[in-house]
């Protein structure tokens, strides 16, 4: 079928909309049309090479939409299903069977590889082939190929176009604390970074109950964002110190923190602003080779740092949660959110590159 898709051909190169031809369904895979993708800072670094997704490339991975037709073997969704689509697991390795898929042995050849296991893609051009399965959906664009084991049926009662950001950015940043850290209740989370994720860790961390609830960017529309959903405290990096902003509102320092930028100078920051036996959670990407300096007394006397990755979440679980909780009033993640029209992506990249959106989904009719 003919879809329109949004291409990038070169390194840093721009969106550009272009008519593809887009393979049915095989065996275990789901065609969904899409309603809205959010614009996500992996999809942006993986343009720029950061990790290396071979171009030209669909990106796209915060899809949601209905699904259009089904496989032979699929049996979880259905045609006329709400979904929303996430990344992708062998479900079948060590840690998919204990019921850790993000950290799936087969990660990468399941989100970043570009084509299908078999080196095929169902995206093609007039010019041959073009790589797509981009956590297997490369959602920007009108229709998308995802497979089974990463579609996630929602509730129809939810507005489906907003719903994407829950399969990437939201549920990292609200997994992160709800799923990972689990700050009990009265406990105090520092979070390093106030956009799409570090926002959603704010929500999380309110509905976790942390009694003290800091968040620090440099951006005050960002910082005036957080409080309303639920930081208790802002502390803008660029005027004080905030490992010592931090220690003065949480005597001693905190008992969690969560670093959402991928600056390794911010990472240092995040570990030592915490109290005696407190944690760290590393969620920020950065580039392949990146590294970070710690003081090796910070650790040695029972602090603790891990990374994180889409907030440890089991999409088929966690998602409709989030869904039902948005619903409920209780974690308002649509405040985050700017549409934009699909033929205006390069714009809703730019304004997400300036930092004059948080969350720009691009509404597709």
């Amino acid at each position: 079928m003919r879809i329109q898709a949004a291409l990038v051909r070169s390194l840093g190169g721009p969106f550009q909309i272009e008519t593809l031809l887009l393979e049915e369904p095989r065996t275990d895979e789901v065609l969904v049309k899409i309603a809205g993708v959010g614009v996500c800072h992996t999809d942006l670094v993986c343009r720029d090479q950061y990790f290396p997704v071979p171009l030209p490339c669909v990106f796209g991975h915060e899809g949601s939409g209905i699904v259009e037709k089904v496989g032979a073997a699929v049996t979880k969704v259905a045609p006329g299903d709400h979904v929303v689509l996430s990344f992708s697991s062998c479900r079948q390795c060590a840690n998919c069977i204990a019921g850790k898929p993000a950290y799936c042995l087969e990660l990468y050849q399941n989100n970043f590889l570009g084509t299908r296991a078999d080196g095929s893609s169902a995206w093609s051009g007039d010019g041959g082939a073009i790589y797509g399965h981009f956590f297997s959906q490369s959602s920007f664009g009108t229709y998308a190929l995802a497979r089974e084991r990463n579609t996630v049926k929602v509730a129809p009662e939810a507005p489906l176009w907003l719903l994407g950001p829950l399969g990437c950015g939201v549920q990292t940043g609200a997994g992160a604390i709800m799923n990972s850290l689990q700050p009990r209740a009265g406990t105090s989370v520092a979070i390093f970074g106030a956009g799409t994720v570090g926002l959603s860790a704010v929500m999380g961390a309110r509905l976790c109950g942390s009694a003290k609830i800091i968040a620090v960017d440099p951006v005050a529309a960002r910082r005036d964002l957080a409080l309303e959903l639920g930081a208790t405290d802002v502390i803008d990096p660029k005027a004080e110190n905030p490992v010592e902003g931090i220690q003065a509102l949480a005597a001693g320092g905190c008992h969690y923190s969560l670093e959402c930028t991928g600056l390794p100078e911010v990472v240092r920051q995040a570990v030592d602003c915490l109290r005696l036996t407190g944690v760290c959670g590393v969620i920020g990407v950065s580039r392949l080779g990146t590294e970070i300096t710690l003081d090796m007394n910070s650790i040695l006397f029972g602090r603790g740092v891990r990374g994180i990755i889409e907030g440890d979440s089991v999409p088929d679980e966690f998602i409709p949660r989030l869904v039902e909780l948005f619903r409920q009033g209780r974690f308002p993640f649509d405040k985050l959110v700017t549409p934009f029209a699909f033929d205006r992506i390069q714009e809703a990249v730019d304004a997400s590159e300036r930092g004059q959106v948080v969350k720009a989904i691009l509404r597709i009719p």
